[in-house]
Order: structure tokens, then C-alpha cells, then sequence
């Protein structure tokens, strides 16, 4: 029989603090600790009968609202929102398919409830109200409520795959889902595409293979060669220098972290990384311009320079990721020049489907996903970009623990150009061994590829049974 959700029985919030081993840049931040924020949910169906579904996402504070607020003022703030949403989600009339749900969710609730928590004025700036200070408190972004409810929205998949007793991925079809595409997406304008009477599954990898490509992410503060090394980099048997991650991990794929400001830095970073990794075995890179460019002149310079004066890397450069600004309808840049040189990718500013819309509008060609934007939000826009002829790929947050295993699940089931970015294991290796142990290929890269062998059953596969994670106590439990 195939489960229509009826209302939650209860969900439990838990915060796990994680420590990185080195530090992690985010444009002009950089991150050394990380909240993962993991939510258990139990479904109730039409038959009455229950399950229960994990979800978890970190809490990254720096990539999610980028600001010169205190980071410990934003990071309270995504804690509190947390478990308002746990409030919220407990109050909405769940009913049908996990992703008919989540959509309505995040269509009807998730942006009054980020306007009700920001008209809170959470995030004033410090003794702004006992010194009758004009200044406005500072707004969550969008983004910030969008990774904080894709750990409810992962979980309630979660769960109504354990209710169906199959895989997340084998419900996004006609079977399971009473709403066709087009009660969630349009088309782009003048487009001959129609959403009506196609459903997830037709725009998904038939055959999702077991193992992945693996990306290792090259940060602005790692070192590259032994002269780098200042002694205070950790000594726990990973390895430090780009070389060392190289030979152990067999990696092909290489993302560079740049500056976007700099542009002699960002030219000489790629040379530097392509010349010490091609003769090593990798063969492609991707370049990240941390969202800090203002104007495409940068980045065409950059590239054209690297056609110019160091062919190699050009030829391997497989795509460039979001150069410029999170806000898409602020930043309305055409983007053109760019995506003509090489293949262009939103990240940040794909928000949902209407961003990956205008983004097309505005040239470019291809879109990074991510589970912390929902699973909701990425199985859909998935499903748009396809239609509409646009390259994927899946990018990470650094996904420790169970959050790793959704994320690889998207990349193997939407078919992506080139495997999946997956770099937990660069700077927290340590704090997913429980689910290492049940899961051993999902967090190390061996051969230059991750093994999803491991991943079994209903649900996400994440065998939460056979994991002996020790959980602190809920910050938040409710239940009916």
C-alpha cells in the first residue's frame, strides 16, 4: 500500500558541536568549528502507521550568512530559528508525499516564519536598544532558513521512505506522488518544455552507480608544499600538504579555492595547483571565486590568461563556480562572456528553481546542488534544470555523519558532469567514525572515488540502528 503522511507524532532536535583540524575560508571568514544540526521525525500515515526518519545538515555559519556580525550572535540565532521551525513543522498540516509536503512548507511557512524571527530583531547589533541605537537589527538570510529547515525536510524523506519500506529515491514517481511537476515548477518563457503528467523519476539516474568521483577541495589557506608549513598544523596520521591528499586518496578532481579580490593571487593558485597535481594523476580542476567578484572582467581575464600563458590548466578547468554576490535579483549580472569560455555554475544564489530560472536568463549553464537547501528544493531543481538542457553538479557544506549520505545519494541519483565534492574528511575527519564503521566508503576517498555499497535498506540506507553514535540530549523534543 503506498503511504499518504497524515500529521508528525514528534520530532527531537540535537545540536553536535565539530571541530575542524585545519581551518576552512568562506570569502571573507574562516571556519574552524561547525554546529551539525540533526533532527529525528516520526510520521504518522492515513493507515496509522508510523516511522520514524533522520535528518542533519551543519550549521555553517559563515557560508549561510555572510556577515560582519559577531559570528557567535549569527550562529545563536540559526540555533534558536531551529527549534522555532520544530514548533512550525509540529503545527503544519503534513499530508500526501514527503516532497509534496516539503514544498508546501517551504512555500506556505518557512518565509513567515523567517519574517516573524527576523521582526524579532534577534540579530541587533549589541546594546543597539538600550542606547535607543537607529541601527536596524540585521536580517537571517533566506539561505540561513533554507539550510536550517533541510534537516527537517531530509528527515520527513527519510521517514517516508521507512513508512514505504523502500528507498527515498524509488518514490519520486507516478506511484508515490499524486501531484505531477508542473504543481511545482514553470517553465522558463518561450520554452517548449512542459512539466505536466512527468514526474521526478523521469529526470533521475535509472541506474545510480556505487561509486563516485570524489572532489577534494584545494582551500585558500592550504598549504601546498612543505616551505607552507608554519608547525602548527595538526600531526593525527591525515594528511596535511595537497601532495600527501593526492597519493593517499588517489584524487583526479581538484577545486580551488580563490580570492575573487586578487586576481595575479587567483592566476598563480591555479598554475601552482595544476602543476603540482597533473603530473601526480589528477585530471580535472574547478575554480571557486568565493562569491567576492564584482564584475565579469575578472573572470574573463583569469581564464583568458590561463588559455594564454598555461594551456594545460585551461584545458582541465571542467567548470567555474559562482563568481559573484548570493543575491541573483540584486546581482542581475549577465554572465555571457563568461559561460562561452567555460561552462558556468550557480551556487550560493541557487536558492530553488526561479533562481536557477533567472540564472539561465542570465547565461549560465549549469547548477551546483546542495541537500542543505532541502531535499525538496534539490530533487526539484534538479528536475528543472534538466529539462531546460543544464549541466549538474553536487556540491558540499563539508557533511560530516549521517548528513553525508543524502548528499551522495544526490549526486549518484541526478548524474552529475563529474562525481561529487566531498572534503569532510579534509577537515573533520575524525567525527564521523560511528558511521564509518557501518559505512566505511562514504567517508574516505580511495582510487580518487567514494564506495555507496554500504548504503541498504529504506529510507536514506543510513542503517541508523547499526551506528553506535552516542547522541547528547535533544535541545528540543515534542510530541503529540
Amino acid at each position: 500500500m503506498v503511504p499518504r503522511l497524515h500529521r508528525l507524532t514528534g520530532i527531537r532536535v540535537f545540536f553536535l558541536p565539530v571541530r575542524t583540524r585545519l581551518p576552512l575560508k568562506f570569502g571573507a571568514e574562516t571556519l574552524t568549528a561547525v554546529t551539525c544540526l540533526r533532527v529525528a521525525m516520526t510520521v504518522l500515515d492515513e493507515e496509522g502507521r508510523t516511522a520514524e526518519g533522520w535528518g542533519e545538515t551543519p550549521l555553517s555559519v559563515q557560508w549561510v550568512w555572510p556577515s560582519s556580525l559577531p559570528y557567535h550572535r549569527r550562529h545563536e540565532a540559526l540555533l534558536h530559528f531551529s527549534q522555532e521551525l520544530a514548533t512550525a513543522w509540529m503545527q503544519f498540516a503534513i499530508q500526501g508525499h514527503a516532497l509534496e509536503t516539503g514544498y508546501d512548507f517551504q512555500e506556505q511557512v518557512l518565509p513567515q516564519a523567517l519574517d516573524k524571527f527576523n521582526a524579532q530583531g534577534f540579530a541587533q547589533p549589541p546594546g543597539a536598544a538600550s542606547q535607543g541605537s537607529p541601527e536596524q537589527p540585521e536580517s537571517m538570510p533566506w539561505l540561513a532558513a533554507l539550510v536550517c529547515n533541510s534537516a527537517f525536510d531530509i528527515a520527513l524523506h527519510d521517514a517516508f521512505g521507512n513508512l514505504a519500506g523502500c528507498p527515498v529515491y524509488k518514490t519520486y514517481s507516478a506511484d508515490f506522488l499524486k501531484r505531477d511537476l508542473a504543481a511545482f515548477l514553470e517553465p522558463a518563457k518561450d520554452s517548449p518544455v512542459r512539466f505536466s503528467e512527468h514526474f521526478p523519476a523521469e529526470y533521475l539516474t535509472p541506474k545510480p552507480p556505487n561509486r563516485l568521483i570524489a572532489w577534494h577541495l584545494v582551500g585558500g589557506l592550504d598549504p601546498l608544499d612543505p616551505a607552507e608549513l608554519s608547525g602548527a598544523q595538526p600531526s593525527d596520521g591525515h594528511p596535511v600538504l595537497l601532495e600527501d591528499w593526492i597519493q593517499r586518496d588517489g584524487l583526479k578532481c581538484l577545486k580551488v579555492k580563490l580570492r575573487g579580490n586578487d586576481s595575479e593571487w587567483d592566476y598563480q593558485r591555479m598554475v601552482k595547483v595544476g602543476r603540482l597535481g597533473f603530473p601526480k594523476g589528477v585530471e580535472w580542476l574547478s575554480a571557486d571565486f568565493n562569491c567576492t567578484v564584482q564584475k565579469t572582467e575578472y573572470v574573463e581575464e583569469v581564464i583568458d590568461r590561463l588559455r594564454l600563458e598555461n594551456r594545460g590548466v585551461y584545458d582541465r578547468l571542467l567548470y567555474v563556480e559562482q563568481p559573484f554576490p548570493y543575491d541573483l535579483e540584486k546581482y542581475q549580472i549577465p554572465v555571457q562572456n563568461i559561460s562561452a569560455r567555460k561552462p558556468l555554475f550557480l551556487d550560493e544564489s541557487a536558492h530553488d528553481w526561479r533562481m536557477i530560472r533567472l540564472g539561465k536568463e542570465l547565461g549560465w549553464t549549469g547548477v551546483a546542488l546542495k541537500t542543505c537547501k532541502t531535499q525538496t528544493g534539490a530533487i526539484l531543481s534538479a528536475c528543472w534544470a534538466r529539462a531546460h538542457g543544464m549541466s549538474l553538479m553536487v556540491q558540499d557544506l563539508t557533511n560530516p555523519m549521517l548528513a553525508q549520505i543524502p548528499h551522495l545519494l544526490l549526486a549518484a541519483n541526478v548524474g552529475t558532469i563529474m562525481g561529487v565534492e566531498t572534503n569532510s574528511m579534509q577537515f573533520y575527519p575524525d567525527a564521523s567514525a560511528p558511521e564509518a564503521s557501518v559505512h566505511p566508503g562514504l567517508y574516505q576517498r580511495r582510487q580518487g572515488m567514494v564506495d555507496l555499497s554500504s548504503i541498504s535498506g529504506s529510507g536514506f540506507g543510513y542503517r541508523v540502528n547499526e551506528v553506535t553514535r552516542i547522541l547528547p540530549e535533544p535541545a528540543l523534543t515534542l510530541q503529540i
